[in-house]
């Protein structure tokens, strides 16, 4: 039997890179199903179930694939490497004159429509909504004329390094197996095996459609049973419009914040409630460079923000789902709390390379797992902390488990807080004093206050009360006299250094200090002086940092995001906006972000699309178009009541 993937792969003619908006244009050769040399990262778009996700390219190829589960090994790993770790393309086999794409209905339903010589046809992908089977669906429908076609499914499980044995199937398609994983790709088109692939020519007139579905599930069960792709199609559009419809509106960037709403509820793992970072890993921060990293997971860090982005635009039941993947993931010992979870709340989360793949664009190394698990990172307890105050204040309903995992917590913390720790962006350096972590501890109490205040008599009362006030005032005053230098006038990154930090840019937002604090308008002059380059903002100065890897990455894109929030709160509307702007024009056709921008590249870079990107961008959008005073939030926390109470 011909097995149904890879070998090598030769590009008939080279083609240059093109950017958005223009149009590219795809010289296949004759037949050859040839692409582009490389997509970019932003040629790519997210298709998702709410519990795995592929990244299909302006191409027509699917060059990523994680199947069932986001953090699954992936089965189609070309993005990482070459044609032959895995692909799935369909395309014209003429020349492209024209590609366009979109979105179907506030949905992740992407419509890729190519223009040839002899016709125009469109390619719908989406991933189906079968309870127990994940299933890919490619429907290839013709627009006019009369279009050759081509297609080339190349499998290969476990990141590109396993071929599965493959049996042609008697009503078509066929079977591929590899240990404890089966696909079965069905469709109408003629398929053959050739050179450890799966390919086929085909004809597509207007009118006429060609359905794909390549169905996944366990080997040791009976195969997955045939599909309507049509009714499938109908079943996910149904889902997505009326998801999507119930987003808050944002003035002039309603559509803009819903296409960010709706990849995050891509990258939530609905089974769990938990959120990935990204569904991908590896997508370097500096193309060529080393800085490559597995965001498969659930970071604590993203809870706040992120419940705030849900929040503000009303999903209160997405927002109290990931309120309790928070609470399950961090139940135990403090002093086992983890930055980061798997999607279900795994702890262990090993990383190793994978010595096969080049990486994208020859950025080394390919990493699976993220070592920073073990990472003492003193900020997360206050992230904790704040998530569940902005849930209580909200109007989410109060957890008792909640009461005792923050006061436990909480004790934990009284002891660690003036210790060192890695910080923020998980430097890989030597442990310091970070002024970020120390004001987050600052938060935790300063929450822990604030809900006191409220609900006191479950935690003891007065007493309480006032020892976390003494160890709050504490934790200030020491940031105050040991994070902040004098002579810059301005908050630095550590204790005792004269660098700067993006982070820094969040004290006024926790509400550490006032914005109108001269101490932060130093800090938002100096960020701009040092740290805001070609129109963005820069984490830090990584030619002054020591964060033990080498220097080099884009901007990234949340930080220049924490700045237009900061003009808002110093009331310098006009500036907030055109940053804003400036960071909504970043996104791709098909409104995704990725975790940097590369100004000299005018690229994107790092894995994508990135939670935190889109968490930001939505949050902004509603800090320039609400006024979020007392009035709103009582207002906020009674829409919250009437959703929960129906």
């Amino acid at each position: 039997m011909a097995a149904a993937d890879g070998g090598p792969f030769v590009n008939k003619r080279e083609n240059p890179y093109f950017f958005y908006p223009p149009p590219c244009v795809i010289d296949r050769g004759k037949n050859t199903g040839g692409v582009m040399a490389k997509q970019r990262i932003e040629d790519y778009a997210l298709i998702s179930n709410c519990a795995a996700a592929a990244l299909v390219g302006r191409n027509g190829s699917i060059d990523w694939l994680c199947l069932p589960r986001f953090d699954s090994a992936a089965c189609f790993a070309a993005l990482l490497g070459e044609p032959e770790h895995g692909r799935w393309l369909i395309a014209p086999a003429e020349t492209v004159k024209r590609v366009e794409r979109h979105y179907l209905n506030g949905s992740l339903i992407l419509v890729t429509m190519f223009e040839a010589a002899e016709g125009a046809v469109e390619l719908v992908d989406f991933v189906g909504l079968r309870h127990g089977f994940s299933d890919i669906v490619r429907l290839v429908r013709g627009l006019h004329g009369r279009v050759s076609m081509h297609t080339e499914f190349i499998l290969r499980f476990d990141y590109g390094s396993v071929v599965p044995w493959v049996e042609r199937l008697p009503e078509g398609g066929v079977s591929a197996i590899a240990g404890p994983e089966r696909v079965v790709l069905r469709t109408t088109a003629p398929l053959r095996g050739e050179d450890l692939r799966t390919v086929g020519e085909f004809e597509v007139g207007a009118g006429e459609t060609i359905p794909f579905v390549m169905s996944y599930g366990p080997s040791h069960l009976p195969r997955p049973q045939p599909i309507d792709a049509e009714q499938a199609l109908r079943r996910v559009e149904t889902f997505w419009r009326r998801w999507s419809s119930r987003c808050s509106p944002a003035g002039p960037w309603t559509n803009a914040v819903k296409g960010s709403l709706v990849a995050l509820k891509g990258l939530t793992f609905s089974a769990t409630g938990g959120i990935v970072a990204a569904p991908t890993t590896s997508l370097p921060e500096q193309l060529g460079g080393t800085r490559n990293w597995d965001y498969r997971y659930c970071w604590l860090r993203d809870a706040t923000f992120t419940l705030l982005a849900f929040m503000h635009a009303g999903f209160y039941d997405e927002a109290r789902a990931w309120r309790d993947w928070l609470l399950r993931a961090v139940a135990g010992s403090p002093d086992q709390l983890q930055i980061m979870y798997g999607l279900g709340g795994e702890r262990r989360l090993t990383e190793w390379e994978v010595p096969w793949l080049s990486g994208y664009e020859g950025s080394r190394p390919v990493r699976i797992g993220n070592a920073a698990v073990e990472q003492t990172q003193l900020d997360v307890y206050g992230e904790v902390l704040d998530a569940l105050y902005v849930a209580h204040s909200h109007g989410l309903p109060t957890v008792e488990r909640a009461v005792a995992i923050g006061r436990t917590i909480l004790g934990h913390l009284a002891r660690i807080w003036h210790h060192p720790d890695e910080g923020i962006w998980e430097v890989r350096g030597p442990s310091r004093h970070f002024t970020h972590s120390k004001v987050m501890a600052w938060v935790a109490f300063d929450r822990a206050v604030k809900i006191l205040e409220q609900i006191g008599e479950q935690l003891g009362g007065a007493e309480a009360i006032d020892s976390l006030r003494r160890i709050r005032d504490d934790i200030h005053h020491d940031v105050c006299r040991r994070g902040f230098d004098p002579d810059l006038g301005s908050f630095v990154q550590a204790y005792g250094s004269k660098s700067l930090d993006a982070s820094l840019l969040l004290l006024p937002l926790v509400g550490f200090l006032p914005p109108t604090d001269p101490r932060i308008a130093g800090t938002v002059k100096a960020i701009e002086q040092r740290l805001y380059i070609d129109g963005f903002v820069m984490r830090y100065d990584t030619g002054e940092v020591e964060d033990g890897l080498p220097p080099g990455e884009g901007a990234f894109l949340a930080c220049s995001f924490w700045l237009a929030d900061n003009y808002v709160l110093l009331g310098r509307l006009d500036e907030a906006r055109e940053l804003f702007e400036r960071l909504l024009s970043l996104r791709n056709d098909v409104g995704l972000l990725a975790e940097e921008f590369d100004p000299r590249l005018s690229r994107q870079v790092g894995n994508f699309p990135q939670a935190f990107s889109h968490v930001a961008l939505v949050n902004t959008a509603y800090n320039l178009t609400r006024a979020q005073g007392p009035a709103q939030q009582r207002a906020d926390r009674r829409k919250a009541r009437r959703h929960l109470s129906s």
